[in-house]
């Protein structure tokens, strides 16, 4: 079984937790910008951690499915089936020729998963899609109207018998209203020495605007210039996902996903994993804080938020062991939530 591309949406990607292990040979990780609203969709049908899935960009895509399967579409948006609204963070089964619009998203991104994953080969351990070295994902592209991507068989009925069976509804995601002055909690350095108290100062005190030139790679904003000692350049050194960069200019870059694996600018800071999910769905436009943490703080955070996760995937131990798929939570969630490694 497969579905088809109707409409692809402005970027519709297929993604998971990333390609980890290549940065040394200039491979990026990327992987789901969002990891925290991915991660619910696929908790939602059941999927292991790290399963593939579809990350949609302002608008969704239109899929039309050939068999029947179980799909769940996580994030600020407002899908339907067959033209019938559906619910969001919440598994439905998609019938034989069914149609899915997942519409506009209010926010930036929303995510697709389906029951199984889609049968897509790995490349390098990973089924993310890379735009720049064009691999990963379907041809290592954006989806486009008219392909077609195979799914696994599904028994939609009794899939969702036992996901409702062992499982309730997810709750909310928590970014999905989005009011104000957004904090984005970060650990200092590695290069916090480059810049002076006034420049530390204000990169803290100010409240920064996203600019419409942001991107998958990462988030670039307008404010106040930070200050640097004796400028920001530096010899090129390795970055990570959450880097913020502060380049001549002195106006702050955050590193998303698809960043380069080194950065000949300062990194001032670095955002803590679980607000990684909230700066990638801030929009052009709104407005976000920089608030300084420490590594106990931001353990325990990330702590916290995996123990949040694996206890929504406790009910549907009992159906993956039934069904012979491989489930270990702890230890893939753990990944996910605490960095790509």
């Amino acid at each position: 079984m497969a579905f088809e591309v109707i409409r692809s949406g402005p970027l519709t990607t297929v993604q998971d937790t990333g390609r980890t292990g290549h940065g040394a040979e200039g491979f990026s990780v990327c992987g789901a910008c969002d990891p925290l609203t991915y991660a619910v969709a696929n908790i939602a049908v059941g999927n292991p951690p790290g399963t593939a899935a579809l990350e949609c960009t302002f608008s969704g895509p239109v899929l039309r499915f050939d068999q029947e399967t179980v799909i769940a579409v996580c994030g600020s948006a407002s899908p339907r089936l067959d033209g019938i609204p559906i619910p969001t963070e919440t598994a439905v089964a998609a019938g034989t020729g069914s149609v899915l619009d997942v519409g506009p998203i209010r926010l930036v991104r929303a995510y697709i998963a389906f029951r199984g994953g889609m049968l897509l080969p790995e490349v390098m351990g990973s089924r993310s899609t890379d735009l720049r070295a064009g691999i990963g994902g379907h041809f290592g592209r954006a989806l486009k109207a008219g392909d077609r991507i195979t799914l696994p068989a599904c028994d939609a009925g009794r899939t969702l018998r036992r996901l409702k069976k062992n499982a309730k509804r997810l709750p909310p995601l928590p970014q999905t209203a989005p009011e104000g002055i957004r904090i984005i909690r970060v650990l200092p350095g590695p290069r916090e020495d480059a810049f002076t108290e006034a420049g530390i100062h204000t990169f803290y005190g100010t409240a920064y605007t996203v600019t419409p030139d942001s991107n998958r790679m990462g988030i670039r904003m307008e404010g106040a210039a930070v200050a640097s000692r004796k400028g920001t350049d530096i010899l090129s050194e390795g970055m990570v996902t959450g880097s913020i960069q502060i380049p001549s200019g002195g106006k702050p870059i955050l590193m998303l996903a698809d960043h380069q694996t080194t950065g000949g600018y300062a990194v001032i800071a670095t955002v803590i994993p679980p607000d990684l999910s909230t700066a990638a769905q801030l929009r052009p436009g709104d407005s976000l804080r920089f608030e300084k943490t420490d590594p106990e703080t931001a353990l325990r955070i990330c702590r916290e938020q995996a123990s949040s996760l694996a206890s929504l995937t406790k009910g549907m131990r009992k159906y993956d062991r039934e069904s012979g798929s491989e489930f270990r939570p702890w230890r893939k969630l753990r990944r996910l939530v605490q960095g790509h490694g």
